[in-house]
């Protein structure tokens, strides 16, 4: 197998490595790189929300309530609960008849330090509006409102709008419904363990399918990058440097999931020690390869991404005392 690793430097000896998992799959569902063990199992986290939404665009959410494409990226989103972030999820509720308490999940810190800090210097107690899953789960009461399943419970595994969702995941990444494996989120949903290229898989379909759902999807996210994170995060600065490009979608947990769109090529990888500085950076590195190896002769502005690519290991000082690296590549097939 193929070695990938992400390695922090300081000066010039390695200090610790985050060992990477990759899977990179084409339109016909084949492996064509691969690092570590492309069939590693392992939680899809929040990675999977395009999926989570899909069986509401699907059955007639997008007519029913008026969805516009903000709406739906939020759905997809892990955000930093920003002003816009927050009044999108407000819109949410409004849209649907729902309010902050029938939302299953909790509140926390926003994701983006900045705002972070500001939250605790003005003592602000974070409500479920503010969860960066505050979107999947506006569209989960959604998707029982539209059945008429009731809200109690929509977010245990047994409840109807899992069981629907469980089906789209199954779908959508051939893995076998038997086969998922199933935990609770940090938000309190179900959380689903599937292998890697599987996930892949998802979102080459995710990047290129012509379902009518998902197309919806792809177009939401597309349009609405910052929705889909926000402020300094990588999603959304990498959607924005290549429009139309690129879905990418942070998994927490060491987890990313990516597609090429005009490459009709899927990505999913894990830093098998969950560090997510280390899959921001793993990412970067196993995007710019694929390019690199596939479409060398198309422009594709990289000098933007540069602090992604090797990000600095600064002290309290701000002072570089390192750098954090990703080193091996891909297997291609």
């Amino acid at each position: 197998m193929a070695d990938l690793v992400v390695v922090a430097l300081r000066g010039s000896q390695v200090e610790s490595e985050h060992r990477v998992s990759v899977a990179v799959t084409d339109t016909g569902g084949g492996v064509v790189a691969r690092a570590g063990d492309a069939g590693f199992t392992t939680f899809w986290r929040s990675a999977a929300k395009p999926f989570q939404l899909f069986p509401l665009v699907a059955d007639g959410g997008v007519e029913k309530f008026e969805l516009d494409d903000s709406l739906l990226a939020l759905a997809c989103a892990s955000h930093n609960a920003e002003s816009v972030h927050r009044e999108v999820a407000a819109r949410w509720l409004s849209r649907i008849g729902a309010t902050e308490a029938d939302m299953a999940c909790g509140g926390h810190p926003s994701l983006w330090p900045p705002l972070a800090d500001a939250m605790a210097h003005d003592e602000v107690q974070p409500s479920p509006i503010w969860s960066n899953c505050s979107g999947k789960h506006a569209a989960m009461l959604a998707q029982a409102r539209l059945h008429g399943w009731g809200w109690s419970g929509y977010q245990a595994l047994s409840h109807p709008v899992q069981q629907r969702i469980a089906d789209a995941i199954a779908s959508w990444t051939g893995t076998p419904r038997e086969a998922l494996i199933w935990g609770v989120d940090g938000c309190d949903a179900p959380a689903v363990a599937l292998p890697l290229v599987g996930m892949s898989r998802a979102y080459t379909s995710l990047g290129t399918s012509v379902d009518p759902a998902l197309s919806r999807i792809r177009s939401a996210m597309i349009a609405e990058p910052y929705l889909l994170a926000g402020a300094e995060r990588l999603e959304t600065v990498l959607m924005q440097a290549w429009p139309g490009r690129v879905i990418a979608k942070i998994g927490a947990g060491g987890v990313y999931s990516a597609v090429l769109t005009e490459l009709g090529l899927g990505v999913a990888l894990k830093v098998h020690d969950g560090d997510m500085q280390a899959a921001t950076v793993a990412l970067m590195a196993v995007l710019e390869e694929i390019i690199a190896r596939v479409a060398p002769s198309q422009s594709w502005p990289l000098e933007t991404l540069s602090s992604w690519r090797s990000p600095a290991i600064r002290n309290t000082r701000s002072v570089a005392t390192g750098v954090v690296e990703c080193r091996g590549g891909l297997r291609w097939t």
